[in-house]
């Protein structure tokens, strides 16, 4: 049997959800009103099931966002959300606190998020034991990780694929909620790892000043989903939840086309995992729109330079550099730019540019006039020889995108028999598994080739979501039936046809467990002295009675001496700092120093990751 291979995208709402499903999407994400880990993309469940009956139709699933730890007093409001998704038709609830196990919840699909920080066997084992049919690893991981984990399980694989990266893993950051009060772990987490800061040795000496030293560049794996489907990936998440339409539309189609090769080439180890075959539309371009540069990150199990640390606001794609100022006036400059290698395309009128001035600022113009390499703005006091340029807005592009939608088509074969009675009997077989059934009547014919023909080329055509193709015919009384009558037959196909039923999955799939028939006794947790993220008395039960001994979340406990960040991103690697030390020694700390506050930055050399804690002290 083969696998099937699902692309799962981001929605900040339904527009952009029916869009991401038009450009190929096998799945998508999106939030309800509340407690889905972003703040600014809640949306009601009217809408959610207006974007499940549009979805269903293509077999494409949708999962609702739930990954928010809870408190006690919106356990019966999350409760009640899940309830709310299942009437809506919802797939899946993907989760992060593990007490909503406990709850009593509609027969529906539980996916255990990212931030439930699952990087090794013993974790993904333990969530597997939990019930959850699909697990969602931690971005930080190795093709040769994610096999062992792979081969150590049963349940469903999930892995980003692209997108924006946590410099911390996933559930385990608590610099926001440090900081500021807001919690990452609630949706409203203020990014501290974009900002900038002054790295300091212990001794107060400075290192680097006024850098996004945290900041990592957005992860891109499209040349690694065919070893990622070996390893045991079956579904490849794009992260975006707070994108805009274009991008989207941009990155879904671009996975599309990646995945689309890898299962035409994989002689029907992988199948796709909705229906309907994506056409025409815009040609992708990942480069042209929002990213902080591209990584790998640890695919391949090595270290590379994966900091955004001087552009951590995303300013798109290298233009090339200022070759001269040829003219300025009080109002506006004309500037030559000499283009990168790497800069294939052509400058337009309306192009949003970035500058990087020397000192690392970013400031964005507008190109008022592209001939060429050179361009005609607004004045600019910072502008000189030399500066860097950007394009983090591609007119052309966006409008092409916006004006030149792919469409998404379920094939279906037509068998037409001829009776005696000169009738047209029409069965439809859809790809999806749907079937239709219409009969029309006609008149004998005086040119049969001619009556013929013209019957196959009126219903082989595309009405709704369908595209007609005739593949049998029998009988031999051809008879002589209008266009309009057979374009009308084909809409009738068509409409008979809308409704999907659910399809067989061919993956191993693990049905998820009410928590009172799981065998507590068939739980071995992975070795962690102390389980976080506990903010409600369900969770903590669910913990103690497998006898883990769990903490309060630290939204609850703010304790000065917890771990705010543990990462596999290190400074020192990424400075060249990175020490040859013997054997049981440690390097020294390094602070972190952004308006009068500081971290502590520790190093786990044997583990070959690093940790942020409060500095306490001066």
């Amino acid at each position: 049997m083969s696998v099937k291979l699902e692309l799962l995208a981001p929605a900040k709402n339904r527009d952009i959800g029916i869009a991401a499903i038009d450009c190929g999407a096998d799945a998508v994400y999106i939030a309800g009103p509340s407690f889905g880990a972003r703040e600014n993309a809640g949306n009601s469940f009217e809408e959610i099931a207006k974007l499940v009956e549009y979805a269903h139709q293509f077999g494409v699933k949708i999962y609702l966002t739930l990954n928010t730890i809870l408190y006690d007093h919106e356990l019966e409001s999350a409760r009640e959300t899940i309830f709310s998704a299942y009437d809506a038709g919802v797939d899946a609830v993907i989760i992060q606190d593990l007490g909503i196990l406990k709850m009593e919840l509609p027969p529906i699909e539980l996916h255990a998020s990212t931030q439930c920080n699952i990087r090794s066997v013993a974790q993904a084992r333990f969530m597997e034991s939990l019930g959850f049919p699909r697990i969602i690893l931690a971005r930080e991981l190795s093709i040769e990780q994610i096999k062992e984990i792979s081969e150590a399980v049963n349940c469903e694989i999930e892995s980003f694929v692209h997108g924006a990266l946590c410099v911390s893993y996933s559930g385990q950051c608590y610099l926001s909620q440090y900081l500021t009060g807001r919690s990452a772990n609630r949706g409203s987490c203020i990014q501290a790892c974009r900002s900038r800061y002054d790295l300091l040795d212990i001794n107060g000496n400075t290192i680097l000043k006024d850098k996004s030293i945290l900041s990592l560049k957005d992860l891109a794996l499209d040349e690694k989903i065919e070893e990622m489907a070996d390893a045991g990936i079956c579904s490849f998440k794009i992260e975006g939840r707070l994108k805009n339409i274009s991008y989207v539309k941009n990155i879904v189609r671009h996975y599309r086309n990646a995945i689309d090769k890898v299962i035409a080439r994989s002689s029907g180890k992988y199948s796709h995992a909705s229906f309907g075959k994506i056409t025409g539309g815009f040609t992708p371009n990942p480069s042209a729109t929002f990213s902080r540069g591209f990584t790998q990150y640890f695919i391949n199990g090595t270290r590379s330079q994966w900091s955004s640390m001087d552009i951590a606001k995303g300013v798109g794609e290298l233009v090339g550099n200022i070759s001269s100022i040829d003219k300025r006036t009080k109002n506006s400059v004309t500037f030559s730019i000499k283009p990168s290698t790497t800069f294939k395309g052509q400058l337009n009128n309306g192009d949003g540019l970035c500058l990087v001035t020397p000192s690392g600022e970013i400031e964005g113009v507008r190109a008022d006039i592209a001939n060429g390499n050179t361009i005609t703005t607004k004045f600019i006091t910072s502008l000189a020889k030399g500066t860097t340029i950007y394009r983090n807005y591609n007119h052309r592009f966006e409008k092409e995108i916006e004006n030149n939608t792919p469409k998404r088509l379920i094939d279906v074969d037509l068998d037409i028999t001829f009776t005696a009675q000169y009738e047209c009997i029409i069965e439809a077989f859809a790809q999806s598994g749907v079937r239709s059934r219409a009969i029309i009547s006609g008149e004998d014919s005086k040119n049969k080739d001619l009556a013929l023909n013209n019957i196959i080329g009126q219903l082989s055509k595309s009405s709704g979501l369908f595209k007609f193709r005739v593949r049998k015919i029998s009988g031999e009384n051809i008879p002589f039936i209008p266009a309009k009558n057979l374009n009308a037959i084909r809409s009738e196909l068509a409409q008979d046809m809308v409704i999907i039923p659910p399809e067989e999955n061919d993956n191993i799939f693990v049905p998820t467990a009410p928590w009172e028939e799981i065998d507590k006794n068939k739980i071995i947790p992975p070795q962690r002295k102390n389980y976080l993220n506990c903010a409600n008395h369900l969770s903590k039960e669910l913990y103690h009675e497998i006898g883990i001994d769990a903490t309060d979340a630290f939204e609850l406990n703010p304790d000065t001496t917890t771990e705010l960040m543990r990462t596999k991103y290190c400074i020192r690697h990424e400075l060249g700092l990175c020490p040859k030390i013997k054997k049981g020694e440690k390097p020294l700390p390094l602070l972190l120093v952004n308006n009068g506050r500081k971290l502590k930055v520790s190093f786990d050399c044997a583990l070959c990751q690093m940790s942020i804690t409060p500095h306490i002290g001066n």
